[in-house]
């Protein structure tokens, strides 16, 4: 036989192809991964608290419950699943991974540009679309996937488990990069190699679920909760501002009942005085449109268009005594009007229908009734301080600070504080405790010292604007004193163009009403109500402001 040249027979099998970008056929026993590069975390668009691992395959939360947002390096395909192990959960927060896309490149974001939370600070921006996963499958070494496909639908599934309706509404019409907000009680995730999602048939996109995640509206709330953990961190570390009495350990909070705007009790600011009275409730007489604690110590207008949201102290404000109050919640906006004002009328004699939505219309009631708005408020979770002086004037603090005179009632009844609240998930007051002066604080004519109540630069607050506060409330009202308290009243000057006891208005009318503070006795009463309805009423000899106007009869 002769030499014979060996030569390879074709191969009868068809050559391998690569993979499409997306299935056409039905689930198949294997999961079939993505050709070319796995997502990987993006190294410079991420939260301050985020850290990565060497191949940024691995998020990690370091520090709080927030800034944990991050996105992918590269785009995510229509159908290529987004897959996610939680690797670390660890409870005591509220609220658990948040995760959706974003049309945004985050090559282009800077570190202003990412928030701390990714609900609802991201997906109130045009081109962001996130939601919560259900807390209850946020568990350890649970394995998260979720995709989008064609029509611009969001489905997850949890351990390859069945699909859930995730989201509906996402741009398809540009690229998609994964955002993945590492939240609350989960602590650290791991990007898996990516895998194609099966297209649903209708029959099984007719029986996929919906999801069961917070609503968006509802996500304020975890952040909220969140909020008032980390600051029972800081404020374990930080301790208490102690005003005018020596520091102490601050008496320990009894947790507060669930309710709808802050299912948890917070610690006090840090600053507001340690050593509060914490005696003082709100009273169960309240507006229809606000709710109470079970404890009575918070109350909350979740309405943002205002409504009916009038709460009382408990009990009468005594001469001397300071209230100190939280205003909104801490990490959200303030809210927007909050009225206070004190009145003599027991607030278990009124009925909550009779209770109206704008302050104001309480000084047409014969009571003694007195409303000023308290505000602007700087930021939500400030603390308010009011303190009744017992000369009458009541003084504003903001966070430890005098911000002066608020207004001047008369202390010779029994005095319940009220207050009016609106702005929705900020609309929330709580009652931090009480704090009565020593008499030492004192001087003789009931004003603290080193106060700044004897200056001159009033609060521009709007104080009984309307005729009847002018008329009714402190004046006419029939259960009102005949003058309310004034300040020291010292011989006036005679001044030029006084003749015969005329007014120095109208140069009319006879002189018979003394001002308050000032105690000038120089006006007529018409004139001095029509004085005292202006902006920035003032006296026309010495140029105080005008609190109120009293009417003297002589025998």
């Amino acid at each position: 036989m002769g030499n014979t040249v060996h030569r390879t027979l074709p191969d009868p099998s068809p050559p391998a192809r690569l993979l499409a970008t997306r299935p056409c056929c039905g689930p198949g026993p294997e999961r079939r991964p993505v050709l070319g590069e796995a997502p990987r975390f993006h190294a410079q668009a991420k939260g301050k608290n985020v850290r990565l691992d060497g191949h940024s395959r691995r998020a990690t939360r370091r520090n709080s419950f927030c800034n944990g947002v991050t996105f992918t390096q590269r785009p995510i395909r229509l159908y290529e699943q987004v897959r996610l192990r939680l690797v670390a959960v660890r409870p005591g927060w509220s609220g658990a991974l948040r995760f959706g896309f974003t049309a945004h490149d985050p090559s282009l974001m800077s570190a202003q540009d990412i928030p701390k939370y990714a609900c609802p600070d991201l997906v109130t921006r045009p081109g962001y679309w996130a939601k919560a996963l259900p807390e209850n499958l946020a568990l350890r070494d649970t394995v998260l996937a979720y995709w989008a496909d064609r029509h611009g639908r969001v489905f997850y599934s949890v351990n390859d488990g069945e699909p859930v309706l995730f989201h509906c509404g996402v741009a398809v019409g540009g690229p998609l990069w994964a955002l993945i907000d590492v939240y609350g009680i989960t602590d650290e995730v791991q990007l898996l190699e990516s895998a194609f999602a099966d297209t649903l048939t209708p029959a099984r996109l007719s029986q996929a679920r919906f999801s069961a995640c917070l609503p968006p509206s509802s996500h304020d709330a975890a952040n909220f909760d969140n909020n008032e953990l980390e600051n029972n961190q800081v404020v374990a570390k930080l301790g208490h501002l102690a005003l005018g009495r020596a520091q102490g350990p601050p008496p320990a909070d009894a947790a507060a009942a669930a309710i709808p705007c802050g299912p948890r009790e917070r610690p006090r600011p840090a600053s507001s005085p340690a050593l509060l009275e914490a005696d003082l409730r709100f009273h169960a007489t309240r507006g229809p449109d606000v709710s109470l604690s079970a404890d009575r110590k918070v109350a909350c207008a979740p309405r943002p268009d205002g409504g009916r949201t009038l709460v009382f102290s408990e009990r009468p404000l005594r001469p001397g005594e300071s209230l100190f109050v939280e205003v909104g919640r801490p990490g959200l906006a303030a809210p927007g009007v909050v009225a206070f004002g004190i009145t003599s009328c027991d607030p278990g004699g009124l009925r909550p229908n009779e209770l109206p939505a704008d302050p104001d219309a309480l000084l047409d009631r014969k009571e003694y009734w007195v409303v000023a708005r308290a505000g602007p408020v700087p930021s939500g979770g400030d603390a308010l301080s009011f303190t009744l002086r017992p000369g009458g004037d009541v003084l504003l603090g903001v966070n430890g600070r005098p911000r002066g005179r608020l207004l001047c009632v008369d202390t010779t009844q029994a005095l319940w504080a009220f207050f009016a609240v609106r702005g929705g998930v900020a609309g929330q007051l709580r009652l931090l405790g009480t704090l009565q002066s020593s008499p030492a604080t004192t001087t003789p004519s009931g004003s603290l010292s080193g106060s700044q109540d004897d200056s001159d630069s009033d609060m521009t607050f709007s104080v009984n604007q309307s005729s009847s506060a002018s008329e009714s409330s402190l004046v006419t009202a029939p259960s009102s004193p005949l003058s309310p308290p004034v300040s020291p009243v010292f011989p006036p000057p005679e001044p030029a163009g006084i003749k015969n006891g005329e007014c120095t208005v109208c140069f009319d009318g006879e002189v018979d009403t003394v001002i308050y503070t000032c105690g000038h006795m120089c006006l007529c009463h018409s004139c001095g109500l029509r004085l005292k309805r202006q902006a920035r009423a003032c006296c026309p000899i010495c140029r105080r402001p005008i609190k109120d106007v009293i009417k003297i009869y002589r025998p």
